[in-house]
């Protein structure tokens, strides 16, 4: 059994409208604030348009666009793999899917033991 540790990963509907947004608008990246109004809607932004700060962590990459979380909502949801997803309806007023009529969301699954134990030796490494 081949174990999936990636912090986030998206679903085949998410590629598809990261695909169509970086058409529109080029690269694209993300970001999870866990704010209070959009807090499950990671916001999707032209690359390098949005300012990391010294408390952001990167968690990997989505189709090609880096995905970064704020750090005090990366210690709430550290135990979890993010799974970015896409439903009806308006995006975030400054996310780049607001137009299409879909917007990104959040989901996220436990890592199993032996995923988190394999994880925290990967990162201490």
């Amino acid at each position: 059994m081949s174990l999936d540790l990636r912090r986030v990963t998206c679903t085949p509907a998410a590629v598809e409208l990261i695909e169509r947004v970086r058409t529109k608008h080029g690269p694209v990246m993300f970001h999870q604030s866990g704010g209070c109004c959009d807090g499950s809607a990671p916001m999707c932004y032209p690359q390098g348009e949005f300012q990391v700060g010294d408390y952001d962590k990167y968690l990997g990459d989505i189709d090609g666009a880096p995905f970064y979380i704020s750090g005090p909502q990366f210690e709430y949801w550290q135990h979890t793999q993010l799974i970015i997803d896409v439903v009806p309806g308006r995006g975030g007023m400054f996310s780049l899917e607001g137009p299409e009529g879909l917007r990104f969301l959040t989901r996220s699954r436990l890592f199993t033991d032996e995923e988190w134990q394999q994880l925290e030796a990967l990162e201490k490494a």
